[in-house]
C-alpha cells in the first residue's frame, strides 16, 4: 500500500469513511511505516477496535482479533492440540493394525492437528492486522507474556519447534483504561490516546456512516452528544453510541432530535439506568437554536 505520509493515510481512511484526525492518522502512519505496535488508549467507544479494522481493509489483509478478559492465558491465545482428532486417529491407526510407537507420536503431534489461536494465527499468516482488543482487561501475568511475542514474533512449539514471523503484522492493542497498563508493554509500543470527536469531525462521521441522517438531525445529535459527555454520569456516550443513536432515531423515523423521540431512543446512547434518568431529569435532551 502506497502511504507516503499521514495525510496520505487520513485519505484512504477517509475512503473507508474512518474520519481520523491529525493525531491519530500520524500514529498509525508511524505504526505502518516503522513496524511497531500502535497502543490506543482512550473511553470505550471512541474507535480504537475500528481503527484496526479499517487499517485491514487499507491493507487487504484479515483482521486478527485476540479479545482480553480476566483470565486469559498463553495456551488460549498461542495455540492448542485438537485432542478429539488425535484420539481418533490413534484408534483409526489401532485399527489399521499399526504398533509402531515413535511413529505414531510423531503422527499425532503433526500440524494438521495444532489449534492455531489467535497469535499464532497472526505469525503465521502474512499480511495480518493483529488486535489485541482491552488488553487492560487481562492479568499482569498475560501482558508479560504478550510483551515477549512483540517483541521478535517467534513462538515455539516443543512438538514441532520454532515459528517466525518473516513479516510481522500490523498489531494494534487498544485499552479503555479500566486499569493501568505497565510500562514495558507502553515502552515496546507507539502511544496515541484517542480522545471523543470534535463537534464538526462528530457531525461530519454521522454524516459519512448513516446516509440517510439529514444535517440537522446529525447537528443536534452531536450536540446532545456533547452536553452529555459533560454531565456526570457513569458511562458518557462514545462515538460508537452517538452512531447507534441516531441510527434508532432514524429507524422511529425522526429528522429531528425532539425531546420524546430522544427520550423513548435513549437506550441506545446511554447503558446504564442511573445516566437515563439523570438525563432526563436534568433536562439535557432539551433542543435548542444552537442545536439546529
Amino acid at each position: 500500500m502506497d502511504v507516503t505520509s499521514p495525510q496520505k493515510l487520513t485519505e484512504l481512511l477517509d475512503q473507508h469513511d474512518y474520519l481520523a484526525d491529525e493525531g491519530l492518522a500520524t500514529a498509525a502512519f508511524l505504526t505502518l511505516r516503522m513496524g511497531r505496535p500502535l497502543f490506543l488508549e482512550g473511553e470505550a467507544g471512541v474507535g480504537k477496535t475500528e481503527l484496526a479494522k479499517t487499517l485491514a481493509a487499507l491493507l487487504g489483509a484479515p483482521l486478527i482479533r485476540l479479545q482480553c478478559y480476566e483470565g486469559l492465558d498463553a495456551a488460549q491465545a498461542l495455540y492448542d492440540w485438537d485432542f478429539a482428532r488425535q484420539l481418533l486417529h490413534l484408534k483409526a491407526a489401532e485399527a489399521a493394525g499399526v504398533t509402531d510407537v515413535r511413529r505414531l507420536e510423531g503422527e499425532i503431534y503433526d500440524r494438521r492437528f495444532l489449534i492455531a489461536r489467535p497469535l499464532l494465527r497472526a505469525v503465521e499468516i502474512q499480511p495480518s492486522v493483529l488486535l489485541v482488543d482491552e488488553i487492560d482487561r487481562a492479568d499482569d501475568e498475560f501482558e508479560a507474556f504478550l510483551l515477549e511475542v512483540l517483541s521478535d514474533f517467534t513462538i515455539s512449539i516443543p512438538e514441532l519447534g520454532t515459528i517466525r514471523a518473516d513479516s510481522p503484522p500490523v498489531v494494534v492493542v487498544t485499552s479503555n483504561r479500566t486499569r493501568e497498563v505497565h510500562d514495558a508493554l507502553k515502552r515496546r509500543c507507539l502511544y496515541h490516546w484517542l480522545e471523543h470527536p470534535g463537534f464538526e469531525r462528530e457531525v461530519a462521521i454521522l454524516l459519512r456512516r448513516l446516509p440517510a441522517c439529514t444535517r440537522t438531525l446529525a447537528v443536534q445529535v452531536a450536540r446532545a452528544a456533547e452536553r452529555l459527555r459533560r454531565a456526570d454520569l457513569v458511562k458518557p456516550p462514545g462515538i460508537a453510541e452517538t452512531l447507534d443513536w441516531t441510527e434508532a432515531l432514524l429507524t422511529v423515523g425522526a429528522r429531528e432530535l425532539d425531546p420524546a423521540a430522544a427520550a423513548a431512543t435513549l437506550g441506545a446512547a446511554l447503558k446504564y439506568r442511573e445516566d437515563v434518568q439523570a438525563v432526563i431529569a436534568g433536562g439535557l435532551l432539551a433542543v435548542g437554536a444552537r442545536d439546529a
